[in-house]
């Protein structure tokens, strides 16, 4: 892990394309901005590994695909 130490106003670029920007901080928080190419997804770490969960539990159900055709027969 990579330990800086940054001022308000200063950043720091990741791979030349990411700009991590410390905007403010006061009462112990630190607001960042972020300036990223628009193909590059940025999420909260407990967000993102939420929806790691939630694609591995999606991952492991299983389908019955008889059950699916029926289901878009019906749909029809």
């Amino acid at each position: 892990m990579l330990i800086l130490t940054r001022k308000k106003g200063e950043s720091i670029i990741i791979n030349g394309t990411i700009e991590v920007k410390i905007m403010d901080v006061e009462e112990g928080k630190v607001s960042i901005g972020i300036e990223a190419p628009r193909d590059v997804d940025i999420f909260r770490k407990e967000l993102y590994e939420s929806i790691q969960e939630e694609n591995v539990k999606a991952a492991k159900q299983h389908i019955d695909i008889h059950e699916v055709n029926q289901l878009l027969k019906r749909n029809k």
